[in-house]
């Protein structure tokens, strides 16, 4: 039978072993909301940067770019990091260069695994029925906030965690996936009220930006998988 383990942040990746595992990148307010929404929309490969000077020379070179730091858009790139952004029309066939405060961070630490693949709570019923049937052990790994543990990324990595569980292909040893279950279980019947706690939801709030957040919560508004191949993201 298949493990999962759920990492809390790209700072202790190091103490999991990721070796032949699909490691599952996580980013709920919104790196991997806005990368599923991409490709749902037609997106031909989205190329995750780390670095804002790696984006500059992209831009340089003629690529569109979104780019951000702290929630708010950077001043060279083509789009802020909204999900709202990146209509049809805007990214249908296109190649699109990106790099945020938390998320391509996050899979560009998880690079080294078999598989990087992208999860959000938009393609969750995708990502299920992917992993299933890859008959690997899976590790989710949460963006987090610059090194810390976030709510938002722990909810998906339990609910995740649970559905692989309950479809008796998985089993764990590890007690982040328990201690993320316990606090989807305990959050799922009440979220509109539960993400209040959630401080990227208030950070959003500030900056006016708190419109994506209904969405980025709402399941399986795509059945895309984005996957990592070489340093672009494809859609499978």
């Amino acid at each position: 039978m298949n493990k999962i383990e759920v990492c809390f942040s790209p700072s202790v990746f190091s103490h999991f072993d990721s070796t032949d595992k699909i490691v599952v990148v996580v980013d709920i307010l919104r790196a991997t909301s806005v990368i599923c929404t991409m490709f749902k929309n037609g997106v031909k490969e989205i190329i995750p940067v780390r670095d804002v000077e790696e984006a500059k020379a992209y831009k340089e070179k003629g690529f569109l770019v979104v780019a951000e730091r702290n929630g708010e858009k950077l001043d060279f790139a083509d789009f802020g990091n909204s999900p709202f952004y990146f209509t049809p029309e805007t990214v249908d066939g296109k190649t699109i260069v990106y790099s945020t405060t938390n998320g391509t961070n996050a899979i560009t630490v998880g690079k080294d695994a078999s598989v990087v693949t992208i999860g959000s709570f938009l393609n969750f019923s995708a990502v299920v029925k992917y992993l299933s049937a890859q008959q690997k052990d899976v590790l989710v790994l949460c963006a987090g906030w610059k090194g810390k543990f976030c709510l938002e990324d722990t909810l998906f990595a339990g609910a995740l965690s649970n559905e692989l569980m309950q479809s008796g292909l998985f089993d764990t040893k590890c007690d982040s996936v328990y201690a993320a279950i316990d606090l989807w279980d305990a959050a799922k019947d009440t979220m509109d009220t539960y993400i209040e706690k959630v401080a990227q939801k208030h950070r959003l709030k500030k900056l006016g930006l708190d419109n994506v957040i209904g969405y980025c919560f709402s399941f399986d508004q795509t059945d895309k998988v984005p996957v990592l191949e070489g340093n672009r993201l494809v859609c499978k």
